[in-house]
């Protein structure tokens, strides 16, 4: 029986770039995969231990804020799964249902990283605020991604050289790389804020603690995925206008 072999398989898929999809592209989206069913998988555990103390998501961040002497800020609950964050423009903590009202350690681990944002807002952390700066930017060009490499792809100019839409498609990767990078400390820097809390408060005892840290540490991986995916692109886009052939 004739087969296909990967390589001429992947070049029917996705043209000459085939090869490099698959050294870079294919890598990157199971990354984020296992990422994303692991932060799912270790919240689901860690939603059903319960914390000794009885405290709801919802108590606990307004106890962190109000501690902390941030009165300004609102807590609300919003709908999804883990749709959990901070908005620094109307200064609002948004929990889903299954952080807000919940008193497992999942759920206080995820409202105190949350919390933690906060924080970094009010005290003008360098990196959240350069990442909020940059907000708007990134998501009109994210908008615009697509129809970019469309018009680039038609055009031909995916190859040395390129053409004016294939270098603003690239120009767009680059910033949402840079993107996801800056994203990574203001992440790391929240859980680890929110970590020091709840064992400095005595909120969550030692062996609770360790529940939220590996949570927390699960949800952390979804950054870094989503960081190597960006550059795994920016890669698959960039290297044949600078003269690589994508499909060594």
């Amino acid at each position: 029986m004739n087969t296909i072999g990967v390589e001429p398989l992947l070049a029917m898929l996705f043209g000459s770039g085939g090869s490099s999809w698959l050294i870079l592209v294919l890598p990157a989206m199971l990354l984020g995969l296992w990422a994303t069913w692991r932060v799912k998988a270790t919240f689901a555990r860690f939603a059903e231990v319960g914390s000794r103390r009885r405290l709801s998501g919802a108590d606990v961040a307004r106890m962190l804020l109000r501690g902390g002497g941030l009165t300004d800020v609102k807590v609300e609950r919003v709908s999804g799964f883990l749709s959990d964050h901070y908005d620094p423009t109307s200064k609002t903590l948004r929990l889903s249902e299954a952080t807000h009202d919940s008193t497992s350690v999942a759920a206080i681990g995820v409202a105190a990283h949350e919390a933690g944002h906060a924080f970094q807002h009010a005290e003008r952390y360098p990196a959240l605020a350069f990442r909020s700066a940059i907000v708007p930017l990134v998501s009109i060009g994210s908008h615009l991604l697509m129809p970019l490499i469309l018009f680039a792809a038609f055009s031909g100019g995916f190859q040395p050289g390129g053409n004016l839409f294939s270098w603003a498609a690239v120009a767009v990767l680059g910033a949402v790389s840079f993107f996801s990078l800056v994203t990574l400390p203001v992440e790391f820097d929240a859980s680890k804020r929110a970590l020091a809390v709840l064992g400095r408060t005595g909120i969550l005892e030692a062996d609770e603690l360790a529940g939220a840290r590996q949570v927390l540490g699960a949800a952390a991986w979804t950054y870094v995925a989503a960081a190597i995916m960006a550059i795994a692109q920016l890669l698959y886009y960039l290297l044949p206008l600078l003269g690589g052939r994508r499909e060594e």
